[in-house]
């Protein structure tokens, strides 16, 4: 005997039945021991089965519509709109519509806007199938949400004891999700394990719990069955971070044009501090590139960004021309530039080359959105999903061979979890290394306040980044007078 949910259920259904299939990443309940408490002498024969609507249905009286069964359809609440007739001489958006494109769920629209009348055809028959189920074991609320779950999972419960007796392909990652979801507490177990009254007097979604308590380690499987359908997007999600920290690395250590830019924002630091205490500097801290922008000119315009950009900018276009001129790759039209229009060159030509550092640091910028805490916990939670796996496999379930398909299904991925959990633990500690040497490598001895924040540098290096791409922007988008002294606005 079915239940039908509440108006407030049945809006939550909907909510929850979306919510469930954006969900990309789970992290698996922790298994309940109290499922080692069931019994394995299960028959299929005894699972409860889904209500199914009588097949014979009493004529209605003519005038009645009548639903896909036979049976009438109930009155609900009316829409009041304005009809729209049809204009055979033209092609209307309606003329496109299928009636066979769509279908009402009855159920639902039925619950929730039905008359609350009494169906006038009455017999002993009909009351004999519409009673409701008159006793509840797990609580209102408690009851509420595993129905809710229930038209989630939306099998029937043959289809549920199959799958987790055989760890078969029957359920989908939302199914597992929801049923999951569903593991009662200690003291559910035991009310519903206690309940020795009539079985059908129990609603539908309490029959149905109770029946999966029947299948040794019922929720523990399920949640077996979770972390095998989550494992290869965890496993693939995990290894691109890693292999986009490497080449994070790998970019910093190699770019040509960032080394550039360091030498120049040194070479400019120390002179504007000549004569201080900060002056004859070697090296600088990275966050040092974010307060460029805050040091502005007499103009009240011009940054010491913007100088130290424009100082780039026409270094590189020198030595671009300056390569041309040596390979014999100059034009015609360059040899009679004037000296103006050479510098207007050399301007246009590094422009276009600083303005690339943010493509060619891509993957640091990247980087900067990875949260290495984060993926140390993934690579925990899975190395202790599988040694829980591994246990249910080789101690609880080996004791009963008919659990032999379930096991026999499990070891097969065990076998491939342990490898790929293995090549994961060896990219961590190879990555998180790397990311050390690229802190030493900038900074020297890794200060307390880095190695808590092991990403810092890559966080600079993007926001730096983003500050670039504005000036460079700037630039572009409008000609600035040179001016006598390069350092005149700061004087």
């Amino acid at each position: 005997v079915g239940v039908r949910p509440s108006n407030s259920s049945l809006s939550a259904t909907k909510a929850r039945h979306k919510a469930s299939s954006s969900s990309t990443l789970l992290n698996v309940t922790p298994a309940r021991n109290s499922d080692s408490s069931t019994g394995s002498n299960v028959n299929p024969s005894d699972i409860p089965r889904s209500p199914q609507t009588p097949s014979n249905s009493l004529p209605s009286p003519p005038g009645i519509p009548l639903g896909k069964d036979g049976s009438p359809l109930p009155k609900l609440k009316p829409l009041h709109w304005d009809k729209v007739k049809a204009a055979p001489d033209r092609s209307m958006v309606w003329d496109k519509l299928r009636s066979s494109s769509f279908e009402l769920d009855e159920e639902t629209i039925e619950s929730l806007f039905g008359y609350n009348i009494q169906n006038p055809i009455k017999n002993d028959e009909t009351k004999s199938k519409t009673t409701p189920p008159s006793k509840h074991v797990l609580e209102p609320k408690r009851l509420q949400n595993i129905t809710i779950l229930l038209k989630a999972l939306n099998v029937t419960p043959e289809q549920a004891y199959n799958a987790l007796m055989k760890a078969g392909n029957g359920l989908v990652l939302q199914q597992l999700e929801a049923l999951v979801k569903m593991v009662p507490t200690k003291e559910e177990e035991a009310k519903l394990y206690s309940y020795n009254g009539d079985i059908n007097e129990l609603g539908y979604a309490e029959k149905f719990i109770k029946a999966l308590l029947s299948i040794p380690f019922a929720f523990l499987r399920a949640e077996a069955m979770l972390f095998r359908e989550t494992f290869e997007d965890e496993v693939i999600h995990l290894k691109n971070s890693f292999s986009m920290l490497e080449e994070a690395c790998k970019e910093l250590r190699s770019s040509r044009l960032f080394l550039k830019l360091l030498e120049a924002v040194l070479k400019t630091g120390n002179r504007m501090n000549v004569g201080t205490i900060r002056g004859g500097a070697t090296a600088f801290k990275l966050d040092t590139l974010l307060k460029l922008a805050d040091v502005k000119g007499t103009d009240g315009k011009t940054t010491l960004l913007h100088f130290v950009v424009q100082e780039i900018i026409r270094s590189e276009g020198i030595r671009v021309s300056d390569t041309d001129t040596s390979t014999g790759r100059m034009n015609e039209s360059n040899k009679s530039q004037t000296a103006e229009e050479k510098e207007e060159d050399y301007k246009r030509r590094g422009l276009d080359l600083v303005s690339g550092l943010s493509t060619e640091l891509y993957h640091v910028k990247k980087t900067a959105t990875i949260d290495l805490d984060v993926l140390a916990t993934s690579v925990s939670n899975l190395s202790n999903g599988k040694d829980k796996l591994k246990n249910l496999v080789m101690e609880e379930l080996s004791r009963d061979e008919k659990n032999e398909n379930f096991i026999r299904s499990m070891n097969s991925f065990l076998d491939y979890a342990e490898n790929n959990i293995k090549e994961l633990q060896e990219d961590e500690h190879r990555v998180l290394l790397h990311v050390r040497e690229i802190a030493e490598y900038f900074h020297g001895d890794v200060s307390k306040l880095e190695e808590a924040n092991p990403l810092g540098i890559f966080l600079v290096v993007r926001d730096f980044l983003g500050m670039l791409d504005h000036v460079c922007k700037e630039l572009r988008n409008s000609k600035t007078p040179s001016s006598p002294s390069p350092l005149a606005p700061f004087l």
